[in-house]
């Protein structure tokens, strides 16, 4: 038995793991494991990603390239390789990944199974999108072909590792440049100005994302805008990366340090500024700080976000800002942005159309969990939902009312593999 954590590092739990390497005998392996759960680099906040008690198949030695059709951005990889591989291969190339998250240490079949979103849904959609292909293996024993249009297709892309192990998958990619990006940063005062910018810019700008200073109870923030650029400059990306160290006895995210910390952030980056950065510092900035999830303490942390609609999401921001504000909790990394209007291909995917907003809370226990009610209770009134990859603790009914495709999804997933998800809020 091995002890494996999530990234919100609020519980370690025992798994047997075993280890995939030949993508050929993954349905074989499969087939030997009760209640199994495909296991990427374990970057999902809350559960999941695990399977305590349980089987554990870890897909990171699934990690090669296939085949890459230069002229088309066509590439053909297996699903344990990292986004940061295939960016690095092939940015130099003339190509890029359409949609990145926050950080680039995460597997193609994480993505898919999480239908991972970037600073770009207004004009590229998520990762599901631009799958062109996927080969899943099941616990009978059978490897499927799924293609867009299948219904298959629709449960894996962001069906949560819950239909099967992805074994490879076909890309699209996208024409680049280069690595660089022009970037504008604009502050505002408030959540009227934060929804004008994303109004302006979303037509001349791919990528739009703000921090907001979760305890301003206005929503003053900054407001960050690129495009890709060819800026004639061909050295690389010269990374500053530093680790934490260990972790502190308690959270270093606490009301001493948290509200100075903002109010820092905001003055300081609060001119109007236009820069040229490289994509991985633009994408990925905690890439660079090893470990980061270490400062939340030994109790380790809760990601919440979550997706309202458009109608009513300035007014429903606004009040989750309040309550956040008076529990006198909050976050150094809130961020909050706009999905296009777009319906998403999975039946389980995250994004819709709205604005989405995403915390960090350190684990006090009863209080944080109150806190979080509290918000349930906002994105409830508004039919909004709950990110599934960030999440711990989401209510059964939230989960039902928020994911309409449901029933259609649990005709489909393989009733092979479970996950501790999946036992809480499916009930297997």
């Amino acid at each position: 038995m091995v002890t494996v954590t999530s990234w919100g590092r609020l519980g370690e739990f025992e798994h047997r793991v075993y280890p995939l390497s030949d993508r050929m005998q993954v349905a074989a392996r499969m087939k030997r494991d009760a209640f199994g759960l495909p296991y990427g680099m374990g970057r999902s906040y809350g559960d999941v990603c695990l399977n305590p008690g349980g089987v554990l198949w870890n897909t990171t030695g699934l990690d090669r390239f296939i085949a890459f059709d230069e002229h088309q951005g066509r590439l053909v990889c297996e699903s344990g390789l990292l986004l940061r591989d295939i960016q690095r291969l092939c940015v130099s190339r003339g190509w890029m990944l359409p949609v990145v998250p926050g950080t680039q240490f995460v597997t193609v079949g994480g993505a898919i199974a999480n239908d991972i979103h970037g600073k770009n849904h207004h004009q590229a959609g998520s990762f599901g999108d631009h799958v062109r292909r996927l080969s899943l293996a099941r616990t009978d024993g059978s490897l499927s072909e799924c293609r867009p249009g299948d219904v298959l297709f629709e449960a894996t892309v962001g069906g949560l590792g819950l239909t099967g192990v992805i074994t490879e998958a076909e890309l699209q990619l996208k024409r680049t440049p280069g690595p660089w990006l022009s970037v504008e940063t604009l502050p505002y005062r408030d959540l009227s100005e934060f929804f004008a910018l994303s109004d302006a810019s979303e037509p001349d700008w791919e990528h739009t994302v703000s921090w907001v200073d979760c305890l301003n109870g206005a929503g003053r923030g900054i407001f960050m805008r690129a495009n890709a650029v060819d800026a004639g400059k061909d050295a690389p990306h010269v990374s500053r990366s530093w680790r934490m160290p260990f972790v502190p006895p308690v959270s270093l995210v606490n009301p001493l340090s948290l509200r100075p910390f903002n109010a820092m952030y905001f003055h300081l980056k609060k001119a109007n500024r236009r820069s040229v950065q490289h994509y991985e510092a633009f994408f990925h900035p905690l890439d660079d700080v090893r470990d980061w999830n270490r400062i939340y303490g030994p109790r380790g942390f809760f990601q919440y976000q979550c997706v309202l609609p458009r109608e009513v999401g300035q007014q429903a921001v606004q009040a989750m800002l309040k309550r956040i504000a008076r529990s006198g909790t909050g976050s150094f990394l809130a961020v909050l942005k706009t999905f296009g209007n777009r319906q998403s291909t999975g039946m389980l995917s995250f994004p819709m159309p709205g604005v989405t907003l995403a915390l960090d809370f350190p684990n006090r226990g009863q209080s944080t969990l109150q806190l979080l009610a509290a918000l349930d209770a906002i994105v409830r009134e508004c039919r909004g939902r709950l990110y599934m990859a960030k999440d711990a603790r989401m209510p059964v009914d939230l989960f039902e009312s928020g994911y309409p495709r449901l029933k259609e999804f649990l005709s489909l997933r393989d009733p092979g593999i479970s996950s501790a998800m999946s036992r809480r809020l499916i009930g297997s």
